[in-house]
């Protein structure tokens, strides 16, 4: 034994690190020739070196069935082995058998250090990951860990990914120092939350305070960028990547592709994609659903087949929901369910879920067959949730189809009485019937459960600045600018051919009430906004929490055409690009 561990320790120094296999062999050898079955002081010290090189991550963790014990009552051992067996644990996700040996080595007396924290708390996830790093927090603070650099980023990691932001702030706050990883634990924080104002307004106080980014940095901030469509503030990012001259890694590029394409700059995002040395099935995936949200159903089946003929990458689910939705959105009806058929073959090993299900009847409801996909739900092999029967409602309120939207209307809010939604679809169906006396119901009906309608938001980018604006809104500070804009812009409009569409306003008040409530939606306003306080001819770019309402969309339009602006308007759905009063959606 001693002969081996010594040629070992050879092999460790020259920098010669055996597969994990031999080594698993090497240990199990020298443990069968001791009298323990603990792992040699000698041997130990040199794991070290494969600790810190990665080698460890299979041989570790095949100990126990190898008979391989860390000797607990052993007081002189090194703590590198547990930091070693935890790290190969987490590593290869058996986050409870990390756990478990924190608490054997707590148990055993010996005194976790900070690298033994840090490993312990990239292990608190799943149902129980919160109350267990909130224990581990609890420890850290007792060992006097908590100020620790490397602890308080995995402590700030570990809540902001449970979505306790508000407790991962107050570690951030309380680091005497912060690096990189910290300050970038904290900005994806906000961004993976959906809070991507927060996220932006870190990374331009670390920037101030003169932080360092890395790639990480960077993906992290885009994600927020893409969240807002703030595309001026994105370009400026991207500008400071090229200029930090870091490796293009490809999380880096799939964000700026995502970036790209949220904030409508196909070309660019595609230029970026084109540019990969290596993509990963994320990249063609973002490429895709870019194309896909912009009703570019070719482009989205031309560079499925690019894919395809690559044979680099296999499509995944994700790729597919792209694909059927580019074509629901693009108008391609028979590519689609082409596609669909392949999917129940097999041809690509994705069987088709839920979602793709979905998808298909999406497809037929945006083509007027409403008919077709109500009876496509009722054959469907999975119970229709309440994303396709929603889908259905929608496109039976665009193709006035009571019958079926009142059946498929009253089954949602049996299986989804929280969401406003619903509510909402339904009574503007009725009002567009003039049911007046079912629109009261339904809204009586949303009163009596305590249903409150998502309140409509829309906001821009103006100097690198959001304006945010809500229906209705007087609270902007320029909002009287605003509405003397509106005002003025309405004349204009209406001698172009514009009336304000009246059918989906559910009050039953008298036309001139229905039209100032109409012209009050956020994103008239914020298009109001843009074309005061932007360079005349730029490009006007709105994000809005709910879908487009069809007269915004034909505001927008005719605004597009008189005052000779791009327009591009993103919604929870899709994305809007209009240029002289023609929609990329082309109104389908």
């Amino acid at each position: 034994m001693r002969l081996k561990i010594n040629l070992f320790s050879d092999v460790l120094r020259h920098e010669f690190y055996p597969l994990s296999f031999h080594f698993t062999r090497r240990l199990a050898s020298s443990s069968s020739s001791s009298s323990s079955s603990s792992i040699p002081q000698e041997l130990s010290t040199n794991l070290q070196i494969l600790c810190s090189n990665g080698g460890l991550d299979y041989a570790l963790t095949d100990m126990s069935r190898l008979g391989l014990q860390i000797n607990f009552q052993d007081t002189n051992r090194p703590c590198i082995l547990e930091q070693g067996l935890m790290s190969a644990y987490s590593k290869r996700g058996y986050t409870s058998e990390a756990l478990n040996l924190l608490v054997k080595m707590l148990q055993s007396g010996t005194e976790p250090n900070e690298h033994t924290f840090s490993t312990a708390l990239t292990c608190c996830t799943g149902v129980y990951g919160l109350e267990h790093g909130r224990q581990i927090h609890n420890l850290t603070i007792k060992n006097n860990f908590e100020s620790h650099l490397y602890v308080g980023s995995s402590l700030l990691d570990m809540y902001a990914k449970a979505g306790e932001i508000h407790e991962a702030r107050l570690v951030f706050e309380d680091l005497p120092e912060r690096d990189v990883v910290s300050c970038t634990a904290i900005i994806s924080g906000y961004a993976q939350l959906g809070l991507d104002e927060d996220a932006l307004k870190l990374f331009h106080r670390f920037q101030k305070e003169g932080m360092a980014s890395n790639y990480v940095t960077y993906a992290s901030v885009l994600t927020a960028v893409s969240g807002l469509a703030a595309y001026e503030t994105g370009r400026q990012i991207h500008s400071h990547v090229l200029r930090s001259k870091l490796p293009f890694y490809v999380i880096l590029e799939n964000s700026l592709i995502d970036m790209y394409t949220k904030c409508g700059q196909l070309s660019y995002a595609r230029r970026v994609f084109d540019k990969m040395s290596e993509r990963s099935v994320i990249s063609w995936n973002a490429m895709l659903v870019g194309y896909s949200k912009h009703g570019m159903g070719r482009e989205v089946a031309n560079l499925f087949e690019l894919m395809r003929k690559e044979n680099q990458v296999k499509p995944d689910k994700v790729t597919f929901l792209a694909i059927l939705s580019g074509c629901s959105h693009g108008e391609m009806e028979n590519k689609g369910l082409q596609v669909f058929d392949e999917m129940l073959t097999g041809k690509d090993g994705v069987v088709p879920d839920i979602e793709h299900y979905g998808c298909v009847v999406d497809l037929l409801g945006r083509s007027g067959k409403v008919e077709k996909a109500f009876e496509f739900i009722k054959n469907m092999p999975l119970e229709p949730n309440a994303a396709i029967l929603g889908s259905l409602l929608g496109a039976c309120l665009v193709h006035l189809n009571v019958d079926i939207g009142e059946i498929v209307g009253n089954r949602l809010l049996e299986i989804e009485p929280e969401n406003p939604g619903n509510y909402v679809i339904l009574s503007n169906l009725f009002a567009s019937k003039g049911r007046w006396d079912d629109v009261r119901m339904i809204r009586n009906l949303m009163s009596l459960k305590a249903v409150a309608k998502d309140p409509g938001k829309s906001w821009i980018e103006i100097d690198q600045t959001l304006h945010t604006f809500h229906s209705g809104d007087q609270s902007h500070p320029k909002m009287e600018v605003v509405y003397g804009k509106m005002k003025e812009l309405l004349v204009k409009l209406k001698e172009n051919g514009y009336f304000p569409d009246l059918s989906r306003v559910l009050y039953d008040v008298d036309d001139e009430q229905k039209e100032k409530i109409v012209l009050g939606h956020s994103e008239k306003l914020a298009l109001a906004f843009g074309l005061i306080f932007s360079p005349k001819g730029k490009a006007i770019r709105i994000m809005k929490n709910l879908r487009v309402c069809v007269d915004c969309h034909n505001f927008a339009k005719v605004v597009s055409r008189v005052c000779e602006r791009e327009v591009f308007m993103r919604d929870k759905n899709r994305f809007h690009h209009i240029v002289n009063g023609v929609c990329s959606c082309g109104d389908y």
